[in-house]
């Protein structure tokens, strides 16, 4: 996969702990890297991280102790970066807006900071998310041009950090200077709403949901006619993967900000999703819970992915409908079996991706 780049890669990952950091370090894992994490602990008990028993060099600390992170980097030498690590729940910004703003703004800068100090550093991915765009509620998808914004302290930090990014890239690692002041590419992803399984974030709809059923409970449904662009957490972890192995092969034409989300046919709406999980263990229940003084949640949310689509050769492998019947087994194999089919639904997500003929799943480069 990925031309092979990234076996005997050092790597770092901030917010291994996390949901798509954990699986994340499962793939890289998998292709034989050397992986080194820095993250706080895991945020939720259980958590997939703990649950993977992966073997990373794991380091637990926080991206706002710059001075510790220069020291990480420093003893690493690490050449890629796919910086994670986030305050990532909209709700909970409300309740703690500074810690938001100072974990993904300041700990974004930091990170790129300690990147700009170390040597061995080639590559850069900064994920930040769909909602740094200004939400104008429109039907049509978000463009990478598109205007920068935020409602809620969640996502002006994921604008934010979008802002910081392009500073760096334009002040310390300018494409112009790239093979001689500096030797290194950075790009950002904005990635939709991810689901899968190992997820049990607060204020999420499928941690949510999951844990409701696992107590017998109905799961309150507070936004049913939201639409957000579902996707596997597989799914713009490719995107991720395949826009690192163009920065370390020095493909400077994709320092810039990429889109990677489902296509537009597969944008549903919370009740939809709720619906279709159903289907797969009918033992959830749900109720409507909308109540007028919640705090305010973009209504409708797509990404316009074309330029992912034609200029990097990325795209989806699976459907909506698979996706939620993935994540739903997941849940219901963990909670009545205890089993963990992270390694399964990875390996059938290469072989699917396989099949389909996408082009970083390729077992040899042509």
């Amino acid at each position: 996969m990925f031309d092979n780049i990234y076996s005997n890669k050092k790597v770092l990952i901030t917010g291994h702990t996390g949901f798509k950091g954990s699986w994340l370090a499962l793939w890289l894992t998998q292709m034989g890297a050397n992986i080194t994490g820095y993250s706080l602990q895991p945020p939720t008990e259980p958590n997939h991280f703990q649950l993977l028993n992966l073997d990373t060099n794991s380091i637990i600390d926080d991206i706002r102790d710059v001075d510790n992170l220069k020291q990480v980097f420093k003893k690493q030498q690490p050449e890629i970066i796919f910086h994670l690590a986030a305050q990532a729940i909209v709700r909970q910004s409300y309740q703690e807006p500074l810690d938001t703003l100072t974990s993904n703004v300041i700990g974004t800068a930091n990170v790129l900071e300690a990147a700009r100090t170390c040597a061995s550093v080639r590559a850069i991915v900064i994920v930040t998310s769909d909602k740094c765009y200004e939400n104008r509620e429109w039907p049509w998808g978000y463009r990478e041009i598109d205007a920068l914004g935020g409602y809620d302290p969640y996502s002006a930090s994921k604008g934010c950090a979008e802002i910081i990014t392009n500073c760096w890239r334009n002040s310390f690692f300018n494409l112009k200077d790239y093979g001689h002041t500096h030797q290194t590419l950075l790009a950002s992803a904005r990635a939709g709403n991810v689901i899968g399984g190992g997820d049990w974030a607060q204020d999420r709809l499928i941690p949510d949901i999951m844990r409701a059923v696992n107590q017998n409970e109905k799961v309150k449904i507070r936004n049913p006619h939201a639409t957000r662009p579902w996707q596997h957490v597989l799914e713009p972890l490719s995107g991720y993967l395949l826009l690192g192995q163009k920065l370390l092969e020095s493909r400077k034409e994709f320092a810039e900000a990429w889109n990677f989300g489902p296509s537009e046919e597969e944008n549903v709406s919370v009740g939809e999703i709720v619906h279709l999980v159903k289907k797969v263990w009918p033992k959830i229940d749900y109720e409507i819970n909308q109540t007028p003084d919640q705090p305010h949640e973009a209504g409708m949310l797509r990404l316009d992915c074309s330029k992912s689509r034609t200029k990097l050769k990325w795209s989806p492998v699976w459907d909506g409908t698979e996706t939620i019947k993935k994540t739903a087994l997941w849940y219901k194999n963990f909670y009545e079996s205890g089993k963990i089919l992270s390694i399964d639904h990875f390996d059938r997500y290469i072989d699917d991706a396989q099949s389909k003929n996408i082009a970083w799943a390729e077992r040899e480069s042509k």
